[in-house]
């Protein structure tokens, strides 16, 4: 109905509201071309630069430490399952509400540890009632972290680095109020494939015009010889809203660690709110391709009043970011697993 309504306002009145349009607004108009008459950005996309920053953050460490899940999902009452690199997992929170990881299957016949209940901070096998805990002789915990939006497990063996005691978790908005939510979704793929699709900005405009207009890459790191500090991607984009009205803001690309890339608007409205995507490796699935667990965490922060009233209702706001995350991932998990297809020779 709003698109409807501006599209049917004279052009000199729109072009009068646009030119007198108060820039200290957070929502401006805008001006954009046709799809089609977008200035090309493949020149600019080189395949070796995008390859060069993902062979960049490979080379950092990340200590064995894997995402789980959002911190929500692991749970007093109820496990939850999981797996990383084709290894059954299961998680629940302990006396203590601190998370407990470990294997999933039930060492005693090998029942899904998922399909347990939580009594007294332990898990109670439903075949033959063994209660499994972290002192249970046969069934080892690993390493767990709750860095209160997400959960990591520690898996030294698949990991094989050295292990860290902490996982690398990326800056986040201090002080103030945050709103916090996790989409999640699997892909036929591996984890490269998914930062690469982070790392190449350049694809927001053509491939998500419902989200993303105005998109120019400001700086982008070249070579393979990059500074920490200079390894980034800025970005001037503006995130759509309704008809020609968006949001403007410029923000980073970096990668942490191999499996996160963590996008943070440094200017404009939010600044300092970032978009966590981290990518974990399930295994194999039953055709023999890998499939990757992408793990999104958005945590959404603002100085204005208003954004402290928004806070309040929190618990509805969540699952209409999960959506738009979401909705972005269907058309990028689409542009990782072409791009594992041809790197592999299974397209």
């Amino acid at each position: 109905m709003p698109t409807t309504w501006i599209r049917s306002v004279p052009v000199d009145f729109r072009r009068q509201v646009v030119e007198r349009w108060p820039a200290r607004w957070p929502v401006q108009p805008f001006r954009e071309p046709a799809w089609a008459r977008q200035e090309p950005t493949y020149r600019e996309c080189s395949p070796a630069l995008i390859d060069a920053a993902v062979k960049r953050a490979d080379a950092r460490p990340a200590g064995n430490w894997f995402v789980a899940g959002a911190s929500r999902d692991i749970r007093r009452d109820k496990p939850f399952g999981f797996r990383v690199g084709g290894r059954e997992l299961v998680a629940w929170r302990g006396a203590d509400r601190e998370p407990v990881i470990g294997p999933g299957a039930c060492p005693h016949l090998g029942a899904p540890l998922a399909d347990a209940r939580v009594h007294c901070g332990e898990l109670v096998c439903r075949w033959h009632g063994m209660r499994i805990g972290p002192e249970r002789p046969g069934w080892s915990p690993f390493p767990a972290y709750d860095d209160g939006v997400l959960v990591w497990a520690r898996l030294d063996r698949f990991g094989g680095e050295r292990p860290t005691d902490r996982p690398v978790v990326p800056p986040r908005p201090s002080g103030g109020v945050a709103i916090d939510a996790v989409a999640t979704l699997t892909g036929t793929c591996e984890p490269e494939d998914v930062v690469a699709n982070r790392l190449d900005p350049w694809h927001g405009a053509w491939f998500h015009p419902y989200s993303f207009t105005r998109l120019r890459v400001v700086s982008a790191p070249r070579g393979t010889d990059v500074a920490d500090a200079d390894d980034r991607f800025v970005v001037e984009v503006t995130f759509r809203l309704a008809g020609k009205l968006g949001v403007p803001v410029i923000a980073e690309f970096t990668c942490p660690e191999p499996r996160t890339v963590l996008m943070t608007i440094i200017e404009g409205e939010g600044a300092g709110s970032v978009v966590e995507t981290h990518a974990t490796p399930l295994g194999d699935g039953a055709d023999g391709r890998p499939r990757t667990s992408v793990i999104e965490a958005t945590i959404a922060t603002s100085d204005r009043p208003g954004f402290g009233k928004a806070a309040r209702i929190a618990p509805m706001l969540r699952p209409l970011m999960r959506r738009a995350s979401a909705r972005l991932w269907r058309d990028d998990l689409a542009y990782a697993e072409r791009r594992y297809a041809l790197r592999t020779g299974r397209a």
